[in-house]
Order: C-alpha cells, then structure tokens, then sequence
C-alpha cells in the first residue's frame, strides 16, 4: 500500500473546508477534507495541459498576449500557458489560498517546473472574481478604461458545479460569465475545466454571448477519467 505523508494543511480563506499536501515518493496530491480521492495529483494533469492549449491556440503570435489564469492548484495549467505564449506574454494567475502558492515555491514547485517564477508570471493572491468584476470606475460613470485579457482560463473548484467554497458559483452563472465576457478583448476566449459535461452550463454561456465548444479530454493522455473543457469565444 502507498505510504503518503502529510506535508502541509491549511484551511480556505471564508470556510471550514481543510486542503492537505501530500507526498508519496516523487509524487504530490492535495486533498479535501470530507471528500474521498484526490482533488489534483500530480500524476494526472494532462486535462489541465489541454485547458491550457485549447484556450491559448491562437495566441503564439499575438504580441503582448494578457492572460488570466483562475487557479494555481500544482502549477501545471500556468505552465502549460507558458508554453504557449510568447516572450512578452502577461500571465496573471489568481489563487484564493495563501498555502498553496507557498507549496508551488516549495517542494511541490518542481512538478510543472516552477512556473511561478517565470518573469511572465505574477501571482495575484485572492479571488480570481475580485479580478473579473468591472472597474469601479465603470461603475461610478468616470472614464476609465476596462483592463481586458486575451484568453481567460478558469481551473477553479470542482468547475460549474462549486465544489470547496460557495463564493465560486458566481464565476459560473449568468452574472459571472457576462463579467467575464466584458473582460475579454475581441475574438477572446474562455476556457474553463469541469469534472463532467453540463448541458445547462452550455446553454448559459451561450446566452452570455459566447460562441461555444466542448471538448472532452482525459486525466491522463488516452486514458484516466473524462473530464470537459468549456471553451468560449467572444463573438
């Protein structure tokens, strides 16, 4: 039987809900309290390689591409955009808990190759909703300019259906995503990860003004469970 030994645990910020570091040999998972499996581990990350392709696909040649990444979680979505952006690419990427950055700047950072510390990269600490709501001067009628990204890519919870903290399910409804939508720049694109398909989630992003594709890609390349990749273009 696999021995795992806990590294590190620490509570959500806003909940009662504990995540656990966990290393088994040359292996990592983080884990949930009350929920049985691992919520990531680092052998199977290819479904969030291909969030990161899927959503990134036209941006090798758009100079100065501006990224949002919604999740840090074992670093591999952030690194697989990397890969995919050019040299001036901006890369933000957005982590609610404080504990898991400190994990990718440590032991567990050498999994997806350290990608925080990528002069591309710049770790927002917090919600990724604080960085999707319009510019209060927006709101309050001042002139003042919208910061707006190429591709937004959400890797947040357990995807639509919230999953670790109730907050999330604004990303995922009518309001969240017509925010997100104002936050894209012409032709951009959202991608978000889900455990399973959910034709009601299609239906809304449509209605947000999305043109949408679904695309079901595996935990591991040709084999490991389904997951569904949301992907929406800005019309």
């Amino acid at each position: 039987m696999d021995q795992w030994t806990t590294i590190d645990s620490s509570i959500i910020p806003g909940s009662d809900t504990k995540l656990t570091l966990s290393q088994y040999n040359d292996d990592f998972a983080i884990r949930i309290s009350g929920v049985p499996g691992d919520l990531m581990n680092s052998r199977m990350h290819h479904s969030e390689d291909e969030l990161a392709r899927i959503g990134c696909s036209r941006l090798s040649v758009v100079e100065n591409a501006r990224v949002l990444v919604g999740g840090l979680g074992m670093g591999f979505t952030l690194a697989a955009v990397l890969k995919s952006v050019g040299v001036l690419a901006n890369v933000t990427v957005a982590e609610l808990v404080p504990a898991v950055v400190e994990w990718n700047r440590g032991p567990l950072g050498r999994c997806a190759g350290r990608p925080i510390e990528d002069e591309r990269s710049r770790v927002h600490l917090g919600d990724v909703a604080d960085l999707l709501m319009q510019a209060p001067g927006r709101r309050s009628g001042v002139n003042q300019k919208l910061e707006q990204f190429d591709a937004i890519l959400l890797d947040v919870d357990n995807g639509p259906e919230a999953m670790t903290h109730p907050d999330n399910e604004w990303l995922y409804s009518l309001v969240g995503l017509k925010s997100i939508y104002e936050k894209l720049r012409p032709a951009g694109i959202v991608a978000i990860w889900s455990a399973s398909a959910n034709p009601l989630f299609t239906k809304r992003l449509k209605k947000s003004g999305f043109n949408v594709q679904e695309h079901t890609v595996r935990a591991r390349p040709g084999k490991g469970s389904r997951h569904t990749i949301f992907v929406g273009q800005k019309g």
